[in-house]
């Protein structure tokens, strides 16, 4: 653990230091691991950031668990020591590592969010992520920006490979990636419904209109995310939609894409008119 990130506290022995360095290198994202120190006589709190939450969210939530007024973390996150590659520009999204983290009474918003960027660094250092990135013609930057669309798209983890195929094959073919989620993101919104007018917003996030990937991850990905942003399965796929929960359809035809998408919206359709009714 990054003494930068934490400072010590002068009650905590050799043996509770020992034991936050065992959580430090357990951390694993949707793992919750807690220590005891019977040192202090306290257990230590716990904060959980789930998998593709946004910086803002993050932020909302270290603010609360700190008790905080609202915006301390986020103005934190400008001027606290973040270790972030050049491409970021600064901007953590993307780094602030889905898991859950140790909260003691020295705990500050910079010093959190830094334990944060550590994590996602060290587990985006990796051998095997440097490698994959490297074979798709990507920096390991580019690499985690995928797989935060990966994360916001995908229906289920088992759809999260076939998703980065997608985003691969339409890179590959030079055509926008038109993702929703780049769009919601641009939009700091969270739907199913995309109209016209959002596909033509002026935003560096709007893929229907720039191709290529968006200038920075559009949430903070877990690890299933990237390990599919790394390996995705073999396939022709150009297209998919979720027209049900749990029955995501890929295709490489265009027309059959329009009919899974007008299943799609007839299925939004019934279920307005049930829930009205109801």
């Amino acid at each position: 653990m990054s003494e930068t990130a934490y400072r010590r506290s002068p009650r905590l022995t050799r043996r509770g230091r020992l034991l936050l360095l065992l959580f430090a290198l357990l951390l694993s994202a949707g793992v919750v691991l807690v220590l005891v120190l019977r040192e202090t006589g306290a257990p230590v709190r716990t904060l959980l950031i789930p998998e593709g939450w946004r910086a803002t969210q993050v932020y909302a939530a270290v603010d609360k668990r700190l008790d905080l007024p609202p915006g301390t973390t986020r103005r934190a996150a400008a001027t606290a020591d973040l270790k972030l590659p050049a491409e970021a520009k600064g901007n953590p999204e993307g780094y602030l590592f889905p898991a859950t983290y140790p909260i003691t009474d020295d705990t500050t918003p910079g010093g959190l969010l830094a334990y944060m960027v550590e994590t996602a660094t060290k587990r985006f250092g990796q051998d095997h992520i440097a490698d994959g990135a490297r074979r798709a013609g990507l920096t390991v930057y580019q690499l985690v920006t995928m797989a935060g669309i990966v994360q916001a798209e995908a229906d289920t983890p088992a759809d999260m490979g076939k998703v980065a195929r997608v985003i691969r094959n339409r890179l590959a073919h030079g055509m926008p990636l038109q993702m929703d989620s780049t769009l919601n993101y641009a939009l700091n919104r969270s739907t199913l419904a995309t109209t016209t007018g959002d596909t033509r917003i002026d935003s560096p996030y709007n893929t229907y209109e720039r191709k290529g990937l968006p200038p920075t991850p559009i949430g903070n990905p877990g690890q299933e995310a990237v390990d599919a942003a790394i390996n995705p399965p073999p396939g022709t796929w150009l297209y998919f939609v979720t027209v049900a929960p749990g029955d995501t359809r890929f295709t490489d035809n265009y027309a059959q894409h329009r009919l899974n998408v007008s299943e799609f919206n007839e299925n939004r359709r019934s279920h307005k008119e049930t829930d009205g009714a109801g």
